[in-house]
């Protein structure tokens, strides 16, 4: 009781702050749901694609898997980045002839798939995928590809939890104790720059040379804007934007070398 009459003489102040709010509210709000929509229709979707790929493809070949996912999209809705985007995909990783691919968002595995099949012999992917339903999808239809558990690793947690175990990864005995030489980034696109800080902090991108690759999925200009103030702005010294098309961003990482003279000073 005295709790109601102690909130008495504070309503007008509260009525005032949620008029004030009312708008960024129900912007979040809308938001939420919007996020649990997407959730839900992308569930069955990964189901869907999963169930039709692995009863039409002719297991153990990697191009029947590609073909079927492409016969799959052409009457229904996909997440996979498609032959279009697949192509410039093939070739950046041909170009590259990565050791050791990072993959951001698995979605149903078809990128996996793509990037497998053109690795080196001691290439390796590590892909990322947040749901455990569709990271497991994911993974046996790369299993149903041909691919062995020896040539990569899918590691179901967001990219935050991911990245600061994936030194693990960086053995000199495989070949791959430089860092990582390749990454494909098809996630959230609000994730996109605090991955790319994450990777920097952690020190896992090659410093010799890195590329990244960034699918842009009919993102708002603001979505990228602060990956791309990133690079062009206060780490221009080590990026360069290499391409950009409509659906794909090709940027190119290298650790900025500190000369130093005879006397030790840079």
């Amino acid at each position: 009781m005295w709790l109601i009459a102690l909130s008495v003489p504070l309503l007008p102040a509260i009525v005032m702050v949620s008029g004030h709010y009312r708008g960024k509210v129900a912007s979040l709000c809308h938001r939420a749901l919007a996020w649990a929509l997407r959730l839900v229709r992308r569930g069955a979707c990964v189901k869907s694609t999963h169930a039709f790929v692995f009863s039409n493809c002719t297991h153990g070949k990697v191009d029947s898997v590609l073909e079927t996912f492409d016969l799959y999209a052409e009457t229904h809705r996909s997440l996979c980045i498609g032959p279009q985007i697949g192509e410039v995909l093939d070739e950046v990783v041909r170009r590259v002839c990565p050791l050791l691919v990072l993959e951001l968002g698995m979605h149903c595995g078809y990128s996996s798939v793509r990037l497998l099949r053109l690795l080196p012999p001691r290439g390796r992917l590590v892909t990322v995928e947040l749901d455990p339903i569709t990271a497991d999808l994911g993974e046996e239809i790369i299993l149903v590809a041909g691919f062995k558990h020896s040539q990569f690793q899918v590691l179901a947690h967001s990219s935050a939890e991911a990245i600061p175990t994936l030194h693990s990864f960086l053995e000199s005995d495989q070949g791959t104790g430089d860092g990582i030489n390749l990454v494909l980034m098809d996630h959230d696109p609000q994730q996109y720059l605090p991955d790319l800080l994450a990777l920097e902090r952690e020190e896992l991108l090659c410093p010799s040379g890195c590329t990244v690759l960034l699918i842009k999925r009919n993102q708002r200009a603001e979505d990228l804007r602060g990956i791309l103030d990133h690079i062009r702005g206060r780490r221009a010294d080590c990026y360069c934007i290499k391409t950009e098309q409509q659906f794909m961003m090709e940027i190119f990482y290298q650790k900025k070398s500190t000369k130093t003279g005879d006397d030790g000073k840079v």
